[in-house]
Parts: C-alpha cells; structure tokens; sequence
C-alpha cells in the first residue's frame, strides 16, 4: 500500500506540472510541429527557374532518388552529318528534361572525316562511314533502352549541295544501314535533309538551354551566328511587334519567323540559313569572283586545285601574295551585299531581311569555324570553350595572315591542317567581313565564340544536335 500511494502521489504531481505549464508547452511546441511538417513535405532543394528547364515561374529540384533511378532516364542519339564530316551526339535527360551525366560528361560526343558529301558516287560507303560512330553510341546506350531511343540523321549544307538525287541515295543507304546494322529505334523521317532554319533554330535552342535562358523573356536570350562548311544560320528571338513587320518569302521559301513555345514562353525566332556563304562554301564563292586568275586571298607560294560541292576551282597566289585590302574587296564581291537591292526596312546581304534588331541580338553568340579559326590563328586560347572577341580581332589576324608566305605559315600555324594553310589570310578575311559588312556588328562589338558551354560542370558542345534531341525526347513523354 505504501509503495503504490507514493506511485499515485508521483502520477499526481507529474500531472500538476503539466496543467501548471501547459501554457508555454503550447507556445513552445505548436511551432515545432509547423517545422517538422514543412520540412516533411518540402522537396530536397529548390530554385530559381532559370537554374531549370521547366515552365513555370518556379520549379523544384528533383530529388536524388528520382535522378538515380534510370527507369525514368530517356537517351536519344543524333547524327551530325555536316559538309567537314560527321559527328554523333548521345544524350540523356531525366524526367524534367535536365541533362544527365553519361560516365563523367553529359553527352558522349564523337566525329571523323570526311562527311557524307565525300562519297557522293557511291551512296552504301557514305552510310558505312557511319558505322563506327553508331558502334560507339550504342555502348553507351543500355541494352533495355535502346529500342526506345531515337537516332536522328540530320545532313547539312554539304548534303544539300549534291542536289536532290544524289542526296536522295545516300539518305536511302542511311535509312537502309539503320533498320539493319542498328538496335536503336529508327525512323525513316528522322533521316533527312536538315533545313537550314531547323538547323539554325535548333542551334538557338542549344545555346540558351545550356545557358538556361529558356523560359526567361526574349530580351533575355542571346542570339546565335554558327558559321558551318556549307552554310550560315544566324538566329535571335524578336519582339512579336517586330515579327508581324516580317516580310513575306515568295518562291516557297521558308518563312523569317518560327514560332516555338518552349519552358512556358512562347518565342517568336527569327532565323535565316545563307547556303552557300559556310566557311568552305565561301571559298569557292571568293574563288568563283577571280575566275581561275590569280587571287589576293592565297598566300604566297601556293599553286593547286580546291574542290567542293562536286567543282574544282583553280587557286594560285598573286606573284606578290596575298593582300588584305584587295582581299577584302573580293570577299566583298562574294557576298553580293548591296545586291540585290534590298526591299526591306533592313537587310543583311543577298536582299535578305536581318530580323530588325533588338535586345535579342545585343548579346550575340558565335560558334563553329569562328572558333576554330580564331583558336588556330592564336587569338583565342583552344584550350577554353568560350571567348569575348570583337571582330576587330578578325581584322587584326587577317592582317597578319595577309603578310605571311606559305612556308612562313607552317610554323606560323602549327595547329592548322595542310590543306587550310594555303587559305588562312582568306578565311579570316571572309569572317570579318561577314560580321561587320553582312551582319552589320560594329568592329568593337563584343561577341562571345563558344565551342562548349558548361552546365552542371560539365562541358557540353554548343551545337544544334542538343536542340533536336530535346525536340525528339519531348516528343515521346
């Protein structure tokens, strides 16, 4: 009895303590509830959208149990099939259409030359010289998710020059190649001809999803030039006030303005691709103007042919070799820039229409052989994926170019391959007049060259295959 009368005056005073202070235990762990709930029910970080790729004003983070588990992964591999070459693209994206890491970069990139242009006669070799790409992206690939990744054949500028049936063939052998030698999921429509305005739109969309611009305001972006072999897109994003001004494209050309709804926010792009005005196009372009005579543009000491787009254009060098100002005046020829006389408010060269301007132009991204040359010329260091240059510094390192012999320049340019050497003063002449005299930049202008750009850590290539993989994932959710 005693034992439990102490039990029942202990459970007494606990009791009294509790009703005693009832108050403060209320104030005290009604908060700590509120926390432990919030904390419960909060995903594992948040941020800002422009950190993601989603629509929206803000978006979450996924946790890292949902970006371990590969059920919700979805690869897709693109070809690069340009007028320098080839190139495979394979990438991953997760369930919120973020890039994720394949071993330790986010995208397996792989090339090799010659392109598919280079084997024009004989259409079933142009399709096997893919083979040893498409051997490498399928490693990547898991065995279970290859029968639903799409592989995408998009040929450029270099196939567009062969003319319809020659292409014709070869992207038959392609389709052909695929449905037999590849365990990926093919489709005769994702074989094609890539336009130039895809190309150069989807190059857009590369560079301000790596930038994660997409889903902020036009003004926001930044717009894009890619100087490729065969062609040059430029591509920015105007105000739809601009885009109703667009003038109208007869002759079933495509249209100025491409609408593209991306990240919640609708894009009025404009774009144009000028076929023929690529870095190697334009050479044969520069070449076509002197008409097999000799040209300011070759440095001294070279005597030799020059072959593209199936023509051979005679090249020899002035007995006094090259000149920048007389270079500069054919490059100038070669772009036709005050003909044919321009219809437009505004126009680039060629008569064709320069989009208007405006805020999503201002900061301007350049990619392909400007960096490239750039790098090889030595005025941008090859090792870094992103440079601010002005196109005075094109001017600059033409000049030099101009002034170097043949013999000079291999020791000159040591990075630069034996069959450009001979046009390195009319390479770097061609790309400064096409930014100052075509695009209309001003000499001191800066703009960004940009090879690859980082996004979570990793180097990732600025170049359009990324566009048309987001397209071809998206597709399929």
């Amino acid at each position: 009895m005693t034992k439990r009368r102490q039990s029942l005056s202990y459970n007494e005073s606990v009791s009294d303590k509790i009703n005693r202070h009832r108050g403060a235990i209320l104030v005290i762990s009604i908060p700590l509830v509120l926390i432990s709930f919030v904390l419960f029910v909060m995903p594992g970080s948040s941020r800002d959208q422009s950190d993601g790729v989603l629509s929206g004003n803000r978006r979450f983070s996924p946790s890292y149990s949902l970006q371990s588990d590969p059920t919700s992964y979805r690869y897709a591999v693109v070809f690069d099939a340009g007028s320098s070459g080839s190139r495979v693209h394979v990438f991953c994206f997760d369930k919120n259409l973020d890039l994720v890491h394949i071993g330790n970069e986010l995208e397996l990139f792989e090339q090799l030359k010659p392109g598919l242009s280079a084997h024009a006669a004989d259409p079933k070799e142009a399709a096997d010289s893919l083979l040893p790409l498409l051997e490498k992206a399928e490693k990547v690939v898991p065995q279970s998710m290859r029968e639903k990744t799409p592989v995408k054949v998009g040929a450029t500028a270099g196939l567009r020059q062969l003319g319809v049936d020659a292409s014709e063939r070869i992207l038959q052998a392609v389709k052909d190649v695929l449905k037999v030698k590849s365990s990926l999921k093919s489709n005769d429509d994702w074989v094609t001809v890539l336009d130039g305005t895809q190309e150069g739109a989807y190059q857009w969309v590369t560079i301000n999803y790596l930038l994660k611009k997409l889903g902020k305001k036009y003004s926001q972006t930044v717009g894009v030039v890619d100087l490729g072999g065969g062609s040059v897109q430029m591509a920015y994003a105007i105000s739809e006030s601009d885009a109703a001004k667009a003038p109208r494209i007869t002759n079933g050309e495509d249209t100025y303005v491409k609408e593209m709804f991306l990240m919640g926010t609708k894009y009025y792009l404009y774009v144009h691709s000028y076929l023929k005005y690529g870095l190697l196009a334009a050479r044969a372009e520069i070449l076509g103007v002197a008409k097999d005579s000799d040209n300011p543009c070759i440095l001294a000491g070279y005597n030799g042919v020059y072959k593209y787009g199936g023509n051979e254009y005679k090249v020899s060098a002035l007995p006094s070799g090259s000149d920048w100002n007389k270079c500069r005046e054919e490059a100038l020829k070669a772009l036709k820039v005050n003909e044919p006389v321009c219809t437009h408010m505004k126009c680039t060269f060629g008569g064709v229409w320069n989009g208007g301007g405006g805020d999503g132009q201002k900061n301007l991204f350049v990619a392909s052989f400007f960096f490239d040359r750039a790098a090889e010329a030595g005025f941008v260091d090859a090792s870094k994926p992103v440079a601010k240059v002005t196109p005075s510094d094109f001017q600059k390192a033409a000049q030099r170019a101009c002034q170097t012999t043949l013999e000079d320049a291999k020791s000159h340019y040591p990075k630069v391959e034996p069959s450009n050497l001979p046009y390195m003063c009319m390479d770097l002449v061609y790309q400064y007049t096409l930014l100052v005299d075509g695009f209309a930049l001003q000499p001191r202008q800066q703009i960004t060259l940009v090879k690859q750009v980082e996004y979570q850590n990793s180097l990732v290539e600025a170049a359009w295959p990324l566009g048309s993989a987001i397209e071809a994932v998206s597709a399929a959710r």
